[in-house]
């Protein structure tokens, strides 16, 4: 049976994109709660106690950043929404703000108030441009309807907000990024410390959260922050947006209850109904193509034989020797048909391509990946290929500015680590189709690996 829903629940219901809509289903009930019975500290107290944890990767608690906010006097505060969804697989952002705008809107607002904020900024991926026009459409809204502008709702608090579209980079999914490009700058990471909670935008104290953390406020305030820790397991709380994607029957979005476990998610018949075509499956990358892979028996297991859970501790569980990551909760599976290599190539080609080449680690080392991987996977690769990838791995991953670089490396080291074999195969593969050219090889003799 599936579990509760506290973000998706209503994203059926027609015109609920709408203002009267939504509001007529509950919407806007946070903001009126928070900003005419709760004070700004109160509102921020609530997600301390939720236990609710950053939903756009790195799962860092979002009530302990929001009170790392610096409150100079005269200062003022911004929030700014990461709705800069680029991670390969991951594509719930992208529904939530689609099919149900005001609730990000609504998040928007109570997130601003808790955090004495009076300019918020929805920073959108270039790509989204039709997201764009739903967006602005549901702002101007909430203008109309008193909920945005000048003393919201008769209490005195003003905010303002708008949607600012990137330029398509990947990079300026890091915070910091994100924070330049807004300024107009290039979107290049900066050095930490200073952190924008005291030095973001324009200089001034900044919290940015991802799109599904700031909708994820309106519940956990119109329910209260104990009630919604009880959902979930241990320190993964309440409900997560899962984007599913690759060999599966029924591929899309999925709210699940944190603590789901991962059999049930791919085989359970609420949610993706198993592999498709009736073929096995061979591995996964639960988190975005940023973490690392898995493999079968690793997947719906940990090491210790224990049922493994769409939790952030369980999916790690036993580091990266055996475990992996929730991440953005970008969830990519393999059947047995595919190629690792591929992938991992295919991976490698987009991070070597997004590096904004600040870091000589990340600039020199994912386009050595990427050539490397290039001729493994198209026959012209040695023994010594395998190991010099690992040797790059360890060169970029810890020395770069920014994620960017341990997000190019995981993928490949886990790759070599858990599917060695299939590497090596590439390898020998090209060394017996040179023997068979010569005559020295039957073709009876020769394995074939598909990559449909």
């Amino acid at each position: 049976m599936a579990g509760r829903k506290l973000l998706l629940d209503n994203v059926h219901i027609p015109g609920i994109e709408t203002f009267e809509v939504y509001r007529n289903n509950g919407g806007y009930k946070s903001v009126e709660k928070a900003l005419k019975s709760m004070t700004p500290d109160e509102v921020v107290e609530e997600v301390k106690k939720s236990g609710l944890r950053g939903r756009g990767g790195a799962g860092f608690p979002t009530g302990m950043k929001w009170s790392f906010l610096a409150k100079p006097e005269g200062v003022p505060r911004y929030l700014v929404c990461n709705a800069d969804e680029s991670e390969p697989g991951t594509f719930k952002d992208r529904y939530l703000m689609e099919k149900i705008p005001h609730l990000l809107v609504e998040g928007m607002i109570t997130s601003s108030y808790a955090l004495g904020a009076n300019y918020s900024v929805i920073y959108i991926r270039g790509e989204y441009f039709w997201i764009l026009d739903i967006l602005q459409k549901a702002i101007k809204e909430a203008y109309n309807n008193g909920f945005l502008g000048k003393n919201i709702l008769g209490t005195g608090y003003n905010l303002d907000m708008i949607v600012a579209p990137g330029a398509g980079a990947y990079i300026c999914g890091e915070e910091t990024a994100l924070l330049e490009s807004l300024e107009g700058k290039r979107g290049n990471p900066r050095m930490k410390p200073p952190f924008p909670a005291v030095k973001g935008l324009w200089g001034n104290p900044t919290v940015v959260n991802n799109v599904e953390t700031i909708a994820a406020v309106v519940p956990i305030v119109n329910l209260g922050g104990d009630e919604y820790a009880k959902i979930g397991v241990g320190r993964s709380t309440g409900t997560k947006l899962i984007s599913a994607c690759g060999n599966l029957v029924r591929p899309g979005v999925y709210e699940i209850e944190m603590g789901v476990s991962v059999e049930e998610f791919i085989y359970g018949d609420e949610y993706c109904r198993g592999i498709a075509n009736g073929r096995k499956l061979k591995a996964c990358v639960p988190g975005g193509s940023s973490v690392p892979i898995l493999p079968h028996f690793l997947v719906t297991k940990t090491a210790d034989g224990q049922d493994r859970l769409m939790t952030y501790e369980s999916l790690a569980d036993g580091g990266f020797a055996t475990g992996s990551m929730l991440g953005s909760g970008g969830f990519i599976v393999f059947d047995e048909n595919q190629c690792v290599v591929r992938n991992t190539w295919n991976f490698a080609r987009f991070y070597a391509h997004e590096s904004c080449g600040q870091c000589s680690p990340c600039r020199e080392g994912t386009g050595w990946m990427e050539k490397v991987l290039n001729r493994l996977e198209h026959g012209h690769g040695n023994m010594r290929d395998i190991d010099l990838l690992a040797e790059i791995n360890k060169k970029i991953e810890g020395n770069t500015i920014c994620p960017l670089g341990d997000a190019a490396a995981w993928p490949v080291a886990a790759a070599i680590r858990h599917f060695r074999e299939e590497f090596e195969w590439h390898v020998n593969e090209r060394e017996t189709s040179q023997k068979r050219n010569f005559g020295l090889i039957s073709e009876k003799n020769n394995v074939i690996l598909t990559n449909s």
